[in-house]
């Protein structure tokens, strides 16, 4: 038998081609199956809320508008009745999923909340399927998570539109339902651009229709839409107000500026469409608020995108920012931390229930046992946070 002869060099170099081939398919396949695993976590993932003593029923989106029954944005909707004759507040948190501040505050609201007047009615993530999506592009975290007093609890993060997987193709060119104005397309998935919907729309705009609906058949007296905002942002620590609701706005905004921290207030733009505080009073006339806080995570100037920065606010790129007179809000070594944000919000909604039952008082909404902006300051948000594992199975949901 002849002895093996050695390879050729030009087959030795086929030969480790091949295998470095065959290597970056197998590392790119391993990378595929371990970030598909991550994303379909995140997606799947349960957040526990506990009802709180003020809730006396949940329903769904879905119970208002059918279309939207079963379906990924099908969210909670948190019932809070007093018993006794009064108005019904709406709050929403998660209209941006990427703005946690909002949705914590919803949530303070549902564990926490007790109304002697009237009702109120929440939803903790209005667009559900942006909170199932967040931007890996940009290093955003899947999950963040808040430290309380029996241990952490666990939430996903978001982003700002609706995914992808739930609404597609983008048109070229978005055009708003009713107005005709031209907005860019993504804006399609954007629920604070969608208003006020439409019934044969994508799920986003189905959402905002649902949500109208909600508001008719609740006979609501007044709409607050959360948020936060980035500080190169001009429209930012404010209410921004449709004329409807103006005055209770101006007066919250002088009193909370006065008593609790600088807090301004702004018209809603007549010519701006899509929009909650445009769309929801023109549509069907309830006074409609939207609050902005500040979130340095949002801003562009940013450095690492990371859970510390998103629940610090504390960043030195936006320092320096903001030394360069770039911003619209002061910010220091001590940042916008998540407790200063959801307090801002809660002392917000509060002070606006206040004023608006002392101007109607036919329609009052007397909501109590909701922390204000110096105890979850000094506190922290999850001081304020009921343990899943100690309610009752019967009054623990998921988001």
């Amino acid at each position: 038998m002849s002895p093996k002869r050695d390879m050729s060099p030009k087959r030795q170099e086929t030969s480790k081609i091949l295998t470095s081939k065959i290597l970056a398919v197998v590392v790119w396949l391993a990378v595929m199956v371990v970030a598909g695993i991550q994303f379909y976590q995140h997606r799947n993932f349960k957040e526990p809320v506990v009802l709180g003593p003020g809730v006396t029923q949940v329903k769904t989106l879905g119970d208002y508008f059918p279309e939207i029954k079963g379906t990924v944005n099908d969210c909670n909707i948190y019932i809070l009745d007093s018993g006794q004759p009064g108005g019904t507040f709406f709050v929403v948190g998660g209209t941006h999923p990427e703005e946690p501040g909002a949705s914590l505050s919803a949530l303070h609201l549902v564990e926490n909340a007790r109304v002697t007047q009237g009702r109120l009615i929440v939803a903790i993530h209005a667009n559900r399927s942006a909170s199932t999506v967040t931007r890996p592009g940009e290093a955003y975290p899947q999950f963040y998570h808040i430290p309380t007093e029996w241990g952490v609890r666990k939430f996903r993060m978001g982003d700002r539109w609706s995914n992808p997987l739930d609404s597609w193709p983008d048109p070229e060119v978005y055009v708003h339902y009713p107005s005709r104005q031209m907005l860019a397309y993504m804006d399609v998935r954007n629920l604070n651009r969608t208003w006020p919907g439409r019934p044969g729309g994508l799920i986003t705009e189905k959402t905002c229709y649902a949500l109208i609906q909600l508001m008719k058949q609740e006979k609501v007296d007044a709409f607050i839409d959360l948020h936060e905002a980035e500080l190169e942002y001009s429209v930012i620590s404010t209410i921004v107000a449709h004329q409807t609701a103006a005055p209770v706005a101006a007066m919250a905004s002088m009193t909370l500026t006065a008593e609790e921290f600088p807090i301004g207030m702004e018209f809603s733009p007549a010519s701006l469409h899509g929009l909650s505080h445009r769309e929801v009073g023109d549509a069907i006339g309830v006074p409609t608020f939207e609050l902005e806080a500040p979130e340095p995570f949002l801003d562009r100037v940013r450095g690492a995108t990371g859970e510390y920065l998103l629940l610090t606010g504390k960043d030195e790129f936006v320092m320096k920012a903001g030394e360069h007179g770039l911003l619209y809000e002061k910010i220091d070594e001590n940042g916008w931390p998540i407790d200063v944000r959801v307090g801002r919000h809660n002392s917000t909604i509060l002070k606006i229930a206040e004023v608006w039952s002392q101007v109607n008082p036919d329609r009052a909404v007397v909501i109590e046992n909701v922390p204000r902006y110096a105890e979850v300051k000094e506190k922290g948000v999850g001081y304020y946070l009921l343990n899943p594992a100690e309610a009752p199975k019967d009054r623990v949901v998921y988001e």
